[in-house]
């Protein structure tokens, strides 16, 4: 079974090539900017747009115009992949996966990628990489690099480099330890609800700096814009972003491994995280309702990081060997485990759940969580193909998910 990984480190570089790397992926980002301008003048005139080959000619036309002969100097391999990054992008569009292409910005995501593994050499052993044009650069050597190099990507964030590994390497075919099954729950009030009863709370990582935040950006509005005061205003904001965003990831990706690892198979909800986030001004015509509680819902929602969640159960359930089941997630937790009634009038908060028919009680986000893995359940027994679940679409199922704002009582925190 040939497995996929990537290996991501902070880079160690010198003054040389810091400036080298700021050139290369400002490179990349004029050549994306500039073929992603001529492909919208093309569709205003009524003309197909260029595919990847014929954008490709005009990027050796660039390079070797007078005007624009600085191109010349990045390597020619990272600028081909922004167009070829271009064109995934307009036919992630016309496939209705994502919007419309957008400018880059300089200093947002500056990155460029090296695909020709035979150009890239590793010194694992002294924890450096050698890169075309830029040279051997030294790294923070977390861990080992296991597998074949295959590609190789920078990226700057908050101020620092970092370099992305990606290797292949041949793994045999897993097989789970654990045998025991989950149903998961996702909410606002508990991160995710198992259907064991226990639960994870959440660690809502933007909640926490939101006030570091607020003033960091409300110092940065004072100051003149593109001044040396502004730039370090920039920076601190930046550097806040860059903090909640770790956290978060580091909160995901322990909960998991946790859960890859002591369960063989897991089910959960086909959210659509893009549809239930979306807001509720509405327009001057059809003003909406509640937009303020539904902007706090929002971003309560977006603050638990569920389609990530949901990214990394996937892989890291496929290299154990489980399986990952997602089901709709329509009156999961308006049905009654016990008799089977369905009424909204079973869920009147967030955490109490009590049936109008047999009198069943339970926590809400519990009974959600058995009802969803009874689902899946059915899935596994109607014969459906379930060995690696795909993300959610529109099309699939409309998420009625509803949050009730009571909370629920603190309790221990269990995997």
């Amino acid at each position: 079974m040939q497995q996929l990984q990537a290996f991501q480190y902070e880079l160690r570089p010198d003054g040389r090539q810091e400036r080298q790397m700021r050139r290369f992926a400002g490179s990349c980002r004029f050549v994306f900017n500039k073929a992603l301008a001529l492909q919208k003048e093309r569709y205003e005139q009524g003309e197909k747009k260029l595919g990847y080959a014929g954008l490709c000619k005009l990027l050796t036309e660039w390079r070797n115009s007078p005007e624009t002969s600085w191109l010349a100097d990045a390597p020619v391999h990272p600028l081909q992949q922004t167009l070829k990054d271009l064109e995934r992008a307009y036919g992630n569009f016309f496939a209705k996966r994502a919007h419309f292409p957008c400018f880059k910005k300089k200093g947002q995501r500056d990155s460029f990628r090296y695909p020709d593994a035979k150009q890239i050499k590793l010194d694992a052993g002294n924890g450096r990489i050698f890169l075309p044009k830029l040279g051997w650069l030294r790294f923070r050597q977390s861990r080992d690099v296991l597998g074949t190099v295959k590609n190789v990507t920078v990226s700057q964030s908050c101020g620092k480099w970092f370099v992305s590994i990606q290797t292949e390497r041949e793994v045999e075919q897993p097989i789970p330890k654990a045998s025991s099954v989950v149903g998961i729950d996702m909410g606002v009030i508990r991160f995710a609800t198992f259907s064991d009863g226990s639960y994870l709370e959440p660690l809502a990582s933007f909640r926490q700096h939101e006030a570091a935040l607020r003033k960091a950006q409300r110092c940065m509005s004072r100051k003149k814009k593109f001044s040396n005061n502004w730039k370090k205003a920039k920076a601190r904001v930046q550097k806040i972003h860059s903090r909640i965003g770790n956290a978060r990831r580091d909160y995901l990706h322990k909960a998991t491994t946790a859960i890859s690892q002591n369960h063989a198979m897991v089910v959960i909800e086909d959210l659509q995280v893009r549809n239930m986030s979306k807001s509720a001004k509405g327009n001057a015509d059809k003003p909406g309702k509640s937009v303020k509680a539904k902007s706090g819902l929002n971003k309560s929602i977006l603050d638990q990081g569920w389609f990530e969640f949901r990214r990394q159960l996937e892989y890291k359930l496929q290299w154990s060997g489980g399986m990952l089941v997602a089901v709709p997630p329509k009156n999961t937790s308006r049905t009654c485990p016990q008799c089977g009634c369905i009424s909204k009038d079973n869920r009147q908060t967030q955490a109490r759940f009590a049936c109008v028919e047999c009198g069943y009680e339970e926590n809400a986000d519990v009974v959600g969580a058995i009802n969803v893995l009874r689902a899946g359940h059915a899935r596994i027994a109607c014969g459906e193909d379930v060995s690696r679940a795909k993300p959610a679409k529109a099309r699939r199922a409309a998420s009625v998910k509803q949050e009730p704002a009571e909370a629920t009582q603190p309790s221990q925190m269990l995997v």
